[in-house]
């Protein structure tokens, strides 16, 4: 991508300045704070920002600098990550809710020589681990509470930097703007650590031209405008909140709300009603199983008038997103359901004002994906990496199907290998692992063709990507079938049930599981039944539990069976976890995806049970608890054979 296609608006903070120039009035940023929304024009955004930057500069951050960010969404912190840029420096978002080793390892690998602290809590982090980081010199934090008494020798509050650097402007503006112009597409924009689901994050550096390229063709995809908003309350750190929260909202001029809280996220999203929104599916499936629940509780002609109205909602809704011709009969049933129905549904969600949806990062259920179409939602699914800036597929208006992710987005260019695996490259393809060449060499060849570790195929008629599982999990089973150990725990999360699946089999005889229920819907099915449970391990080896999720995984092998491709995948052997997978105990992700192989090495002995036909184990795991301490869980585990359908039958059967 050349340069000219950005013109002169290649930096962010460029962009801002263009945007307070265009937009000076518009709303730039919201923020709910003691149950109260405050807004940030574009002016008294970019004002904020040149004072933050000259704040930055007095304070010693040079060229190249890096700066770390840590905390919940908020409108200064964004700020704050264009002030950086423009002060020479290179923002490095964190995971607020990493441990202080996790925090550590971040700090130390990129040198970071500051750090924008949301809170007393990530202060604390910061500075228990201060005395292994030599080149961190100051930190600076926006809420003050509880911090008053701290030595600020090298402590800074954010409001006092912006007061010095308002006062900085008289004589230090001109140096300011020499800064800013001296920058361009092709100097570091930000760089993003992924979540390490193998082994320890690796930096990922992003140019300006990576981040504003990838933003400008998204935005134009998908007709994003001015008038806008989306609500900013995934993690900082990770590279979608970074390409929404930032880069499309700047090149577009739309306002970015940031909710008040993690846990008034859905109240917040109400009093918002965006109209761009992105969720996990695990979002999403949470959504429909309260709606479920609720409607599982309401009285007999509630539930005849959601059953009716959602049926109608499932032929029609989807028809009219994609502008199919409708009577006139399924219209005037569609709007009473919208009337009754729909609407007052969609509003109780929060996405009543919703004009582009999208969903990424694992395979969405299609009956869940099906229901928020149907409601008339239009939501869509992307695929994309850190590396790529996010963007590699998205799904085009009238071409959206539950079992795609999309086609090519614009300017990316995508080719199967032999082995199965998808690679592309894109304006947005990054520039390096930091300290890291190997990686970047392994990844990224001289052609600029990027590894994704995904296995997968484009469908020859619509030229349409499906994902089949990560390249390094598909497998071979004891009889040469293959293994696609995703394939099956996608489709096992499918349920309200299940909040987490994984599943072994490369190289034995057949496929065993690894379950978590969700806690909240079998928490309120266990309330309705008057069963009284003190805790989650308890509930979990419940025998109408173990039951309803035998049923559950049954289900699955049906389906997988009737894949000639992937039949040998079906679960013979589960046990239901006495506690949930948890990132602070390393078997996830931050970004909530599974670390197979610190699971495998974690749970040896119940994998060792599932394959020699123990009907128990018994389980003694350490845990890590919320505020550091640490603790065990202990506790005998059922082992349940499932019922599978023999392939030949299968065969016979289709035939």
């Amino acid at each position: 991508m050349g340069e000219s296609d950005l013109g002169t608006l290649d930096t962010f903070p460029k962009l801002m300045a263009e945007n307070a120039r265009r937009f000076a009035d518009a709303p730039a940023y919201r923020v709910k704070e003691y149950g109260i929304w405050q807004g940030w024009t574009w002016s008294e955004a970019y004002k904020d920002m040149r004072a933050t930057a000259l704040a930055l500069m007095e304070l010693g951050l040079q060229p190249g600098d890096h700066v770390a960010i840590i905390g919940s969404n908020r409108p200064e912190l964004y700020i704050a990550m264009t002030a950086i840029s423009a002060a020479g420096g290179v923002p490095v978002p964190i995971y607020q809710d990493g441990v202080a080793d996790e925090i550590a390892y971040v700090l130390d690998h990129c040198s970071a020589k500051m750090a924008f602290c949301d809170d007393q809590e990530q202060v604390d982090k910061v500075l228990e681990v201060k005395d292994r980081l030599p080149d961190l010199r100051d930190v600076i934090y926006r809420d003050n509470r509880g911090l008053r008494k701290y030595d600020h020798t090298h402590l800074h509050p954010l409001d006092e930097m912006l007061e010095k650097g308002r006062k900085a402007e008289g004589a230090e503006g001109a140096a300011l703007d020499t800064a800013i112009a001296a920058k361009g597409s092709d100097d570091t924009c930000v760089m993003l650590y992924t979540s390490g689901t193998t082994g320890r994050p690796k930096g990922v550096v992003l140019s300006n031209r990576n981040i504003l390229v990838t933003a400008k063709n998204s935005a134009e995809f998908d007709h994003l405008r001015q008038t806008d908003s989306v609500l900013a309350y995934l993690p900082m750190a990770w590279v979608g909140d970074f390409i929404f929260s930032m880069g499309q909202a700047q090149w577009t001029g739309f306002c970015v709300c940031c909710p008040e809280a993690q846990h008034t996220m859905q109240t917040d999203l109400r009093e918002v009603g965006p109209t761009y929104f992105f969720a996990p599916p695990r979002f999403f499936e949470g959504l429909l199983t309260n709606v479920m629940i609720r409607m599982e509780d309401a009285g007999k002609i509630k539930q005849k008038l959601f059953h009716h109205y959602m049926e109608v909602a499932k032929r029609v809704g989807p028809k009219m997103l994609d502008g199919e011709p409708l009577s006139f009969g399924e219209r005037l049933n569609y709007a009473i359901g919208n009337a009754l129905v729909f609407g007052p549904l969609k509003n109780t969600l929060g996405l009543s004002k919703v004009r582009v949806g999208y969903t990424a990062g694992e395979a969405i259920g299609p009956e869940i994906f099906e229901f928020y179409r149907a409601l008339g939602i239009n939501l869509k699914q992307l695929y994309g990496q850190t590396e790529a800036s996010v963007f590699i597929t998205q799904q085009p208006d009238g071409q959206v199907r539950a079992d795609t992710v999309g086609v090519p987005s614009p300017e990316v260019e995508i080719r199967i290998d032999d082995s199965g695996e998808v690679f592309y490259r894109s304006p947005g393809t990054f520039v390096e692992y930091y300290k890291n060449a190997e990686s970047t060499a392994s990844t990224k060849d001289e052609h600029g063709w990027v590894a994704t570790g995904d296995a997968g195929f484009i469908e020859k008629d619509s030229g349409h990507l499906r994902i089949i599982d990560r390249a390094k999990d598909v497998g071979k089973m004891a009889s040469g079938a293959l293994f696609a150990p995703k394939y099956v725990e996608n489709k096992l999360k499918f349920f309200p049930n299940i909040l987490e699946a994984v599943v072994f089999g490369n190289g034995r005889d057949y496929c065993t599981a690894f379950l978590n229920i969700d806690l909240g819907s079998v928490g309120n099915w266990a309330e309705r039944n008057n069963i009284a449970y003190g805790s989650y391990q308890e509930l979990a080896q419940h025998p109408q539990v173990q039951a309803t999720l035998q049923a559950h995984v049954e289900e699955v092998n049906r389906s997988i069976a009737q894949d000639e491709m992937l039949a040998g995948c079906q679960i013979h052997r589960f046990l239901i976890l006495h506690k949930q997978l948890d990132a602070d105990d390393g078997e996830l992700t931050r970004t909530q995806k599974v670390r197979r192989r610190i699971i495998e090495e974690r749970y040896a002995d119940l994998i060792t049970a599932l394959y020699d036909g123990s009907a128990t184990v018994f389980a003694d795991t350490e845990v890590t608890y919320e505020d550091g301490r640490k603790g065990r869980v202990k506790g005998t585990l059922e082992i349940r054979d499932v019922e599978t359908v023999p392939v030949e039958e299968q065969k016979v059967a289709a035939e």
